[in-house]
This record gives C-alpha cells, sequence and structure tokens, in this order.
C-alpha cells in the first residue's frame, strides 16, 4: 500500500508513502486515497485530516506518466473522472483537511493539494501544473479550483505556461495559507488546533457556506448564509458558545 492512514490525537493522517517516485499518483494510489478518506469520513473521533508525502523531496510529482501512454479515449476520460472524484471527497469530508506541502507539488499533486481545505508549505515547496508541456491540461480539478484560488488571470497564466510557483509566491497570490519555517507536521498540528477545539458541525456549516461562495451568485449565496446560521444558531453549542462569552470562560462544546 502505497497509502497510510494514521492517527495522532483526534487528527488523521494521510501519508503519500511511494518516496521512489516522488510519490507520483498512479490510478490504484488514487483509488486508495479516496478508501482512505471514505475512512477518515466514518471515524467519530477525528476533528481534521492531514495529508503530506513521504520523505522530504516530494508531497507528490503528480500522475505516473506510464500509465497515461497509448490508452484510449474513454479509458482517458474515466481516469480524469477518477481523480475528480476522489478528490471531491475532501469538499465533502465533515472535517476540514490540511496539505503539508513539503517539497514538489506538480500536476496531480498540486490539484490534490488544491483540494484540500487549507495548505501549508514548507520553504522549498514547489507547485506547479505542467501538462502543457505534455500536450495535455490539468485533468484532476486544476483548471477549476486554481482560479478560485489566485483569480483567473493568475491561474490562467499559471497553467498557460506551465511555470513552476515556489512557496513565497504561492503564499503571496493565495494559493497557500502560509510558508512554514521549521518542523512542516508540528506547524500543522498547531494550525489544525486553531480550530478543531469548535464546535464541528459549525465548522462544517462555515466551510459550506463559503464554498458555495465560488460557485453561485452573491443573493444565493447570501441566502445560503442565512440557513446555514439559522441551523447553527440551533446546536446546544451555540447556546454553550454565547453563554461562555457572557460568563467569559472558555466554551466547552460538544458537536451538537
Amino acid at each position: 500500500m502505497h497509502v497510510e492512514l494514521t492517527k495522532q490525537g483526534d487528527i488523521a493522517l494521510l501519508t503519500l508513502n511511494r518516496p521512489e517516485a516522488l510519490n507520483a499518483l498512479s490510478f490504484d494510489i488514487l483509488q486508495q486515497i479516496g478508501s482512505a478518506i471514505d475512512e477518515v469520513a466514518s471515524y467519530n473521533d477525528v476533528r481534521a485530516l492531514i495529508i503530506t508525502g513521504a520523505g522530504d523531496k516530494a508531497f507528490c510529482a503528480g500522475a505516473d506518466i506510464k500509465e497515461l501512454r497509448n490508452r484510449r479515449l474513454i479509458d482517458q476520460k474515466r481516469g480524469a473522472e477518477l481523480g475528480q472524484a476522489m478528490f471531491a471527497k475532501l469538499d465533502r469530508l465533515p472535517v476540514a483537511s490540511i496539505a503539508l506541502v513539503n517539497g514538489y507539488a506538480f500536476g496531480g499533486g498540486a490539484e490534490l493539494a488544491m483540494a484540500c481545505t487549507f495548505r501549508l508549505a514548507s520553504s522549498h515547496a514547489v507547485f506547479g501544473l505542467p501538462e502543457v508541456k505534455l500536450g495535455l491540461i490539468p485533468g484532476y480539478g486544476g483548471t477549476q479550483r486554481l482560479p478560485r484560488l489566485v483569480g483567473e488571470s493568475r491561474a490562467m497564466e499559471i497553467i498557460m505556461t506551465g511555470r513552476n510557483v515556489k512557496a513565497d509566491e504561492a503564499e503571496r497570490i493565495g494559493l497557500v495559507n502560509r510558508v512554514v519555517e521549521g518542523d512542516l507536521m508540528e506547524a500543522g498540528l498547531e494550525f489544525a488546533g486553531k480550530f478543531t477545539r469548535y464546535s464541528l458541525p459549525v465548522l462544517e456549516f462555515a466551510r459550506r457556506a463559503v464554498q458555495r461562495a465560488g460557485d453561485t451568485s452573491l443573493q444565493e449565496g447570501l441566502q445560503v448564509e442565512a440557513d446555514l446560521s439559522t441551523l447553527a444558531y440551533r446546536l446546544n453549542d451555540a447556546e454553550e458558545g454565547m453563554a461562555a462569552f457572557e460568563e467569559k470562560r472558555r466554551a466547552e462544546f460538544k458537536d451538537g
């Protein structure tokens, strides 16, 4: 198995463990990623998911090019749909996900990172969607998620030139949340701790509302926000949170 799923406290850790191939994505590994995400969704004691790559050279160097040669068109389409479907599971995951990009994140690797809720990068991380250099375009969600993160003009330039984006630029344009100096896993766990102490259903409502902002009109998005805000208000956690504020104490949320 090239995908390892472990837990550290209330954080699930998904590691791409194929360092000899820079953690490249075969179709089998895509399936393994999807199965691992499904398993995380079934846990009732996990409050966030961290995804990283084994070794210090690469988060994930992208698709396994050998598998892409001499394929029927229908197989190529199904392959793209498989990658899209596996990464889309992160959108539906009840908890937020954090990509720890510890090196190269090219092609499908960059697309996996972009599918996560948050991205933290080491100072030597490098992102890229180099598919045009192969006579292809991104197929696992890159053309859709990159514009939502950095804007259409920047996304168009990055995709159409196939150029690399180093960590400092990635942070500046909003592709990553922050660049980390030092231990990336430690920083990822600390980052997760900034939100995992809050009510899980409320965090999920917040994610859903923000996600809708990118694919709906302002008026429709405001209605979604009003609906989800009302659902949050119905929770016991809302009463606890407001009571704790008035009593000047830390809220003890029960996720309900």
